[in-house]
């Protein structure tokens, strides 16, 4: 057993525990750069732990709490997305003679399998062959044309995709690459299936010093940047095994028609016109409705796995909830409305796009304490912590190096220049602790081993 750290009523407020100083020392976060609370998750009683709660930091991907909590409790955790089929045409002998509309919700769950799914259920409805036009509708949510390279020049990685209100498979293509030293080369296995874009089916299998794996993905030598094609000038090394590698592929306007017709040509439909992004005219006929996922299971994505997609698409929901239309603006008002209801007195966050894959977000260590108390004691706080990473065991927190594996569940952020925790702490004996600690410096991800310090030292409370 872990020995007990000093007692709660004998350490000063003020003060880090040693250890975390330490192993921020060690990391060569200053201490004036972090901020820190630990208090009752009652939030009667003074705090056991109060470092300048009071200073507005970056807090990364934890800012998604805020927006998975503010949506449990404005929409509900049975809240669905509806995607909805229409036409302008008649059925008749496995033709649909006609447009099909495809019309999105902001579904932040429409993954390659969904999709299947929905797609069977066409087949299922008679509709073999499309003669007209596949219509896919996104005007539920309005937005600025985004970069996707804009945060910090990496436009292929699926942490940036741009949010839709059709927002199929993440607008990410999974590359499986697959050893065959018979043939000397590494099959490769795409999903989804994606129309239009041209794709090669193996790379050369290399040979490596001393037999490792090393860096593969910079040994394949991948050339992303071409709408029509991805190319790999490198090789596959040999040593590695079976990868699978996640990428966003250049011109993201034109990843949803792609994939919806490559699925749908896959599974055996027709199509005789294009597969296109359009509105959804009045006076069509309703053919059929798909439900998501309930809101309960998306925050649990969500914020176990810190996907920044899915939480701006939950966020842009809250504004199209409000107003009509989904839009930044409208979920940040959204979301200032309820904090000033739901958290009042303490200063509200600087959301952005609510998922924290950003420089301009901020909250103070107190608020987000001050929230975390006030989540406990609502109706959907099962839903919220049950979506928070376990140490030690799953998530984001799953190669945690505390010693107090299962005994917390808290989200993680991490940026280049920001690093923070936020959630609840198991105490020794048998009380709960709400532990928020933000970093923001150059050196701040070095600050993960001060957390897992932090976490052992509340659980010794």
């Amino acid at each position: 057993m872990q020995a007990p750290a000093a007692a709660a009523s004998a350490w000063p407020a003020d003060r880090l525990p040693a250890e975390v100083e330490a192993a921020l020392q060690r990391g060569k976060v200053a201490p004036d750069a972090v901020s820190v609370v630990v208090m009752d998750v009652s939030g009667a009683q003074r705090p056991l732990l109060d470092v300048h709660s009071d200073v507005g930091r970056n807090p990364a991907s934890v800012m998604k709490l805020v927006t998975t909590y503010a949506a449990l409790e404005i929409l509900g955790p049975a809240y669905t997305w509806d995607t909805r089929i229409a036409t302008d045409g008649q059925v008749a002998q496995g033709a649909l003679n006609g447009n099909l509309y495809v019309q999105g919700s902001g579904d932040p769950k429409l993954v390659m399998e969904r999709l299947w799914l929905l797609q069977r259920r066409l087949l299922g409805q008679g509709i073999q062959v499309i003669v007209g036009d596949v219509v896919l509708d996104r005007s539920a949510f309005s937005l600025p044309p985004i970069d996707p390279a804009r945060f910090d020049n990496e436009p292929y990685r699926p942490y940036n995709a741009v949010p839709d209100a059709l927002l199929l498979n993440y607008k990410s293509l999974t590359m499986r690459f697959i050893p065959d030293a018979a043939a000397g080369v590494a099959r490769i296995a795409y999903e989804p299936a994606v129309a239009h874009l041209r794709l090669p089916s193996t790379v050369p299998l290399l040979k490596t010093k001393g037999n490792a794996c090393g860096d593969w993905r910079g040994a394949l030598k991948a050339q992303l940047a071409d709408a029509t094609q991805i190319q790999f000038l490198g090789g596959y090394p040999a040593a590695c095994g079976e990868n699978s590698w996640a990428v966003a592929p250049a011109a993201p306007d034109r990843f949803a028609p792609r994939v919806f017709e490559g699925m749908w040509r896959e599974l055996g439909g027709k199509v005789t016109g294009q597969v296109r992004m359009g509105t959804t005219p009045d006076g069509v006929q309703p053919l059929m409705s798909f439900s998501s996922p309930t809101l309960g299971e998306v925050v649990r994505d969500i914020n176990k796995y810190s996907n920044n997609v899915m939480t701006q698409q939950v966020f842009l929901t809250l504004g199209k909830e409000r107003a009509g239309v989904g839009t930044f603006e409208g979920g940040r008002q959204a979301v200032a409305q309820w904090w000033s209801e739901r958290v009042p007195g303490m200063v509200a966050p600087t959301i952005d796009n609510g998922a924290g894959l950003s420089r301009d977000a901020r909250i103070t260590a107190g608020s987000l304490a001050k929230m975390l108390s006030v989540a406990w004691n609502s109706n959907v706080m099962p839903e919220l912590m049950a979506s928070m990473p376990i140490v030690g065991v799953d998530g984001t927190m799953k190669n945690s190096k505390s010693a107090h594996t299962g005994g917390a569940h808290l989200k993680t952020g991490t940026l280049r220049d920001a690093s923070a925790i936020a959630g609840y702490v198991n105490g020794r004996d048998g009380r709960r602790w709400v532990v928020v600690a933000l970093a923001n410096s150059d050196n701040a991800p070095q600050a993960r081993p001060a957390w897992d310090a932090l976490i052992d030292w509340v659980a010794a409370q």
